[in-house]
């Protein structure tokens, strides 16, 4: 496929901005931290707990712990109540702030194993009967950025690009864009992937404090099509701070000194994330 040479200049110009965003006066200011689900979507279950609330206890003490040690930042949350807040409302407080940095806060789990519990006999052949039984065992963090360089992942910023077409002039108002064409999602991915590496830097700092300072287990730093990280046009990740499904686990997620762990954790990353990144 040939870019017009229009398409072209406005790409070339995409790769010059999205490196200046970052080597002039670039300065943390503004971060976004999510609580994930809320309200009727309680997110994943453990034994006594829901990933609701404990996403959300962890979120304010993070803010808190923001608020306290890095008080030149301001601090948005997306929710401080348990309420549900759709997912592009969530990306659009950040976006619309201009945040730096944003964080997602959730708790993972396990879905239920399919077992053999007995056999039983059909027309004289032994035929096994199944259940399902929880997966208390699986356990550790992993840390999550847009995978917005699939192309299988890019449904999600088809419907919503789709929508300018609603809009009267849309062609004049957003420069000759058309969600129609092909040669748009190239320029979408390009801006998408400004953010990238940030996302991948702030992600692996997350990770490596988890494991080494608190010595949880690592699943690693993943790139996946999670909507929420799709929509955000800044730096942003979605941390999986452990498996409420495992019993272990979920009395550490629930704990005053997990949850400051965790929080602490996180805030080392950013703290190690901004002194690196920052340009004066």
């Amino acid at each position: 496929m040939r870019l017009k040479p229009t398409i072209f200049l406005l790409v070339m110009s995409l790769f010059i901005n999205s490196a200046a965003v970052f080597s002039q006066g670039y300065k943390v200011k503004t971060i976004v931290i999510d609580a994930g689900h809320g309200g009727d979507k309680p997110g994943a279950a453990g034994s006594y707990s829901l990933e609701k609330n404990v996403a959300l206890q962890v979120a304010l003490k993070l803010g808190r712990k923001f608020e306290e040690d890095m008080p030149e930042v301001k601090i948005l949350y997306t929710r401080k109540t348990d309420i549900d807040v759709p997912f592009f409302k969530r990306a659009a407080i950040a976006n619309d702030a201009k945040a730096d940095i944003f964080i997602s806060i959730h708790c993972n789990s396990m879905p239920d194993r399919k077992v053999v519990t007995g056999y039983t006999k059909r027309k004289g052949k032994k035929v096994a009967r199944y259940g399902y039984v929880k997966n208390k065992v699986t356990r550790g963090t992993e840390t999550f950025v847009a995978g917005s360089h699939r192309l299988n992942e890019q449904d999600a910023a088809i419907r919503e690009n789709a929508d300018i077409t609603l809009e009267k002039d849309y062609k004049k108002n957003y420069d000759g864009y058309d969600p129609n064409n092909p040669e748009t999602f190239i320029i979408l991915s390009l801006f998408k992937n400004t953010y990238r590496d940030k996302s991948l830097k702030l992600a692996r700092l997350i990770q490596n404090n988890y494991t080494n300072d608190d010595n949880r287990v690592d699943r690693g730093v993943k790139e996946q099509g999670i909507l929420i990280l799709q929509r955000c046009g800044l730096p942003a990740v979605l941390t999986e701070i452990g498996f409420i499904s495992n019993p272990t686990e979920e009395k550490y997620l629930n704990s005053a000194a997990g949850q400051s762990e965790i929080v602490n954790s996180i805030f080392k990353a950013v703290k190690t994330y901004k002194k690196e990144t920052e340009v004066n």
